[in-house]
């Protein structure tokens, strides 16, 4: 029994100061995952001019690529000059123009948290941040003792939690 208190109050306390230092962690990515929820939308987003020169005589398939614009859509073409949304491209002289909406510089940065591929250094804090929630989820059942009706109810709101979240992923 003895051994079994000392593990439960271990895991107390690197729950508690491992719950102080993600707070802040936790906070950045809650507003930033909440920005990325409206990515979609024009939502904090300045318009920007941009100008840049890409190959000529660019396929209108490959044009999007190029400019790094994902479903890029050809509105008419006169002569050497395409016309899309926001902008136009030279064919002869590959020189594009166009307005790109983009959050500002410390919101894109925040928003990046949540697209971090392996090969980038926030690679390593995701993992992390995503291992020590995991913690969380397992250490929370040592906050409290399984007979008490506490843990009852808290098991029946992780059940809720469960089926919740299932249900939106299907819906």
């Amino acid at each position: 029994m003895a051994g079994t208190k000392s593990f439960s109050s271990g895991m107390r306390i690197i729950h508690r100061y491992l719950g102080f230092f993600l707070a802040g962690i936790m906070a950045v990515y809650a507003l930033s995952g909440i920005v990325m929820i409206f990515r979609d939308t024009d939502f904090l987003k300045k318009e920007k001019q941009v100008s840049k020169e890409i190959k000529p005589n660019a396929e209108d398939k490959e044009l999007g690529q190029l400019l790094g614009m994902r479903d890029l859509k050809i509105k008419k073409t006169e002569g050497d000059i395409v016309y899309f949304e926001n902008g136009t491209y030279n064919k002869i002289s590959g020189h594009a123009e166009f307005v790109r909406k983009e959050l500002p510089f410390v919101m894109n940065k925040l928003t990046g948290l949540h697209k971090a591929r392996s090969a980038e250094p926030l690679f390593f804090l995701n993992v992390f941040f995503g291992l020590s929630l995991l913690f969380f989820v397992i250490s929370s059942f040592w906050m409290f003792m399984p007979k008490t009706s506490i843990f009852k109810k808290g098991i029946y709101f992780t059940i809720a939690g469960i089926v919740l979240t299932i249900v939106l992923l299907f819906v």
